[in-house]
């Protein structure tokens, strides 16, 4: 059996994979639809198939975890991801892919839950923002890396599908050489409950406002990636320069993952999330001010994902901090249901914005969104 450094390493590969998947199925599936005529009204709701099984799998995978432990859970995710990546290429019909969609998202959503709480519940309180970084920038590593897997289809239709199901299974096999541990309960006085439902009410009230950062970089990601190529075409930008545009935000995000998580460590998640939230606040009101110029595009798009291209990892610590162990497993799952909230909702009401105000910025909605995050974490702070 492993080490526990090497059990880290092999649980950051993991999310790294996934993030890897992901970052792939969006973008080609979204070109083998246009490819086949699919309107892109559909083309995107059968995007939202990944994040609809993220949620439907979350409310039942805390009880598997308690019962069966961290290995179980987490192989059963991958193995979920790379068998139904493996699928695709058999059968291309509309409905099959949206299961197959659901599917993953539910074996993707099982993978990070297992790692994610693993990493949470042995990290010590002083290095738990650097191992959260870790998490969050292999994840980022992966879902940058994905995209380039379409090239793939210009050889054949079925080649970057099964690639990336072998290299899943590959990294995948490497958990059989953990050894599985449990999650474990500490008897606390405010824990009232036993029951599932109930950790999550209890859980929800203790760190509600650290489930806000998840929410908006799942906003934030998500509407970068469908919003913003529409909205960039009809201010006058051509499609091969919003191409590059976009990846800077999750690249620059990579270059401040650590530092972020080392700095939080050091003083305090709630001011480090005030500190990015508010630069990423000025940022994208500039954005909007100066959106008519490619150069600023690119600075602007790199600077906030220096920013607040770490929220999601620095929400997930901070939710760590406030609750007791025994609440850790609710938390993580709530933490992926926010983040497929913000994911779902990002697109509908970036379009909705976009149809509704041509004249004001769609930028200044990414800006205000992060306003009211940060003011409710000041405010949560205040009290």
């Amino acid at each position: 059996m492993v080490s526990t450094k090497n059990r880290f390493r092999i649980l950051i590969l993991l999310v790294m994979i996934s993030g890897f998947s992901q970052g792939m199925l969006l973008p080609l599936l979204a070109i083998i639809l246009e490819q086949n005529g699919i309107a892109s009204s559909i083309n995107g709701l059968h995007a939202t198939g990944l994040y609809i099984g993220i949620l439907i799998a979350s409310p039942f995978m805390e009880k598997p975890l308690r019962r069966f432990g961290y290995k179980p859970v987490i192989l059963v995710g991958g193995a979920l991801v790379f068998i139904s990546m493996a699928i695709f290429p058999f059968w291309q019909a509309l409905w099959f892919w949206f299961i197959l969609r659901m599917v993953i998202g539910i074996g993707d959503q099982l993978l990070h839950f297992g790692t994610q709480t693993w990493i949470t519940t042995t990290a010590t309180k002083e290095n738990r923002g650097r191992q959260v970084a870790f998490y969050g920038m292999f994840f980022s590593l992966g879902f940058a890396l994905g995209p380039l897997m379409t090239r793939l289809l210009s050889i054949n239709e079925a080649l970057p599908f099964l690639a990336s199901a072998v290299l899943s299974m590959i990294v995948w096999s490497t958990m059989l050489f953990v050894r599985n541990e449990f999650p474990k309960d500490e008897e606390i006085t405010n824990i009232k409950t036993s029951n599932a439902f109930g950790r999550f009410i209890e859980a929800g009230k203790i760190a509600w406002v650290a489930l806000l950062p998840a929410f908006g970089y799942g906003f934030l990601e998500a509407s970068l990636h469908s919003i913003f190529p529409i909205y960039g075409l009809r201010i006058g930008h051509d499609t091969a320069t919003l191409s590059l545009i976009i990846p800077c935000f999750a690249a620059a995000s990579l270059i401040t993952q650590l530092p972020l998580g080392a700095l939080s460590d050091r003083i305090g998640r709630r001011k480090t999330l005030l500190v990015v939230l508010s630069g990423g606040f000025i940022c994208f009101t500039a954005t909007g001010l100066l959106e008519s110029s490619i150069v600023a595009l690119f600075i602007f798009f790199t600077l906030t994902g220096m920013l607040v291209g770490s929220i999601y990892s620095l929400g997930i610590s901070y939710m760590t901090d406030l609750l007791p162990l025994a609440l850790l497993p609710a938390g993580n799952i709530m933490i992926g249901m926010a983040f497929s909230i913000g994911s779902i909702s990002g697109p509908i009401l970036g379009g909705i914005f976009v149809d509704l105000f041509p004249g004001i910025s769609y930028f200044y909605l990414i800006a205000a969104t992060i306003l009211s995050i940060a003011a409710a974490i000041f405010l949560k702070g205040k009290n």
